[in-house]
């Protein structure tokens, strides 16, 4: 793994800096070069960052981004900032993608052989804003941040906003949904993962809310499309696998929407054992509670389940909502809302970037009501 010092030979020629390294003419926004400000290239280590939703600061006082979309922003003035990012070494490359001033730029393949910083370009001087995202999931390992490098570079956190937890499998991921940067059917299983672009995500964005995604591809209630310890024996964990326990007092989200049971059903409907879904449901969503208190729980079907396999799935969300409610009439009722059975466009059956988008639009009003 490859660390990064404050005022390195790339980053001067990045800023284009004096040998100082140090402060830096720029003329001010809207102005000729005539008059000029001084901007002073700083470097800020990941623990001077404020990081939203599940991360990590690793024994090398980095920040691992861990969870689908986890996220960490900065300002900069100027043209151009670094971002000093790394991989672990049992890696080969993972994905980050970014905003710039509110807009979404792109996916970035970051490799661990990699040496160079990412350096983030602004059309015109002035100061910027820098959204940095975690494109894959949890379990496909860490973005590692190591420091970020701009004029008068800030560290900014995520503004005051209701919280969305989105829990679910490859869906609620984004895996597989584009296709844009290696096509289907090559590369890794992650190439084809955006994040950003899923549908809660999204739907958080139209909806001014924040939001933290904790989703695993194949993942389901009592089994697992590939086998593997089911979601709720690893949501307390921080990689969703592993030993590190996630510290949930950190945040207070108001709604917990739940998408499982896709790869409960689809594995064998033959063999679908209804009442230990529906038995095991129940118990997570108790175990969400008891993280969170009396939080809204609300839960969705499946977009990509035939139409009897979906019927399944509602029947079995029905009784677990009526179950729930009339254990706990003083908790908030459990919400529900159910797709309809649509052809997706992404790869192996999954939705596309786009279908991401069709799908966020339905699910909106729905969240619009209970955000209120």
């Amino acid at each position: 793994m490859v660390r990064f010092k404050a005022c390195t030979t790339t980053l001067c020629v990045v800023f284009m800096a004096c040998a100082a390294c140090n402060k830096f003419p720029f003329p001010r926004p809207g102005e000729g070069g005539g008059d000029s400000t001084v901007i002073t290239v700083k470097t800020l280590p990941a623990s001077a960052l404020h990081p939203f939703g599940r991360t990590i600061t690793d024994e090398h006082q980095s920040l691992d981004l861990v969870g689908s979309a986890s996220q960490v922003g900065f300002s900069f003035e100027g043209t151009q900032a670094s971002v000093y990012v790394s991989v672990p070494g049992w890696l080969d490359h993972n994905w980050l993608q970014y905003e710039l001033d509110g807009v979404y730029q792109k996916r970035v393949r970051m490799s661990a052989t990699s040496t160079a910083p990412l350096v983030i370009t602004a059309s015109s001087s002035g100061k910027h804003t820098v959204w940095i995202y975690k494109t894959t999931e949890a379990q496909t390992g860490p973005v590692i941040i190591d420091s970020v490098s701009g004029g008068n570079i800030a560290a900014i956190e995520r503004p005051q906003a209701p919280l969305i937890e989105f829990i679910g499998n490859s869906i609620c991921s984004g895996a597989l949904s584009d296709p844009s940067d290696v096509p289907c059917g090559q590369g890794a299983y992650y190439d084809q993962h955006n994040a950003y672009m899923a549908y809660g995500p999204r739907v958080a964005r139209a909806l001014g809310a924040n939001y933290m995604v904790n989703s695993v591809s194949g993942i389901g209630i009592y089994r697992n499309a590939n086998g593997g310890a089911p979601m709720p024996q690893v949501y307390e964990k921080t990689e969703l696998q592993g030993t590190n326990m996630w510290n949930f007092s950190l945040y207070s989200p108001k709604i917990v929407c739940i998408e499982l049971g896709t790869n409960d059903i689809s594995k064998d409907r033959a063999s679908f054992d209804s009442t230990q879904f529906v038995t095991g449901y129940i118990q997570f969503i108790q175990l969400v509670k008891s993280k969170y208190g009396n939080v809204q729980i609300a839960l969705i079907s499946s977009p990509i389940l035939n139409a009897s396999d979906d019927k399944l799935l509602q029947n079995c969300l029905t009784a677990i909502k009526k179950q729930v409610d009339a254990a706990s009439p003083s908790d908030k009722p459990v919400a529900l809302y159910f797709f309809q059975p649509a052809q997706m466009h992404g790869c192996s059956y999954h939705p596309s970037v786009d279908d991401h988008a069709v799908i966020a639009t339905q699910l909106e009003p729905f969240l619009k009501d209970l955000l209120k």
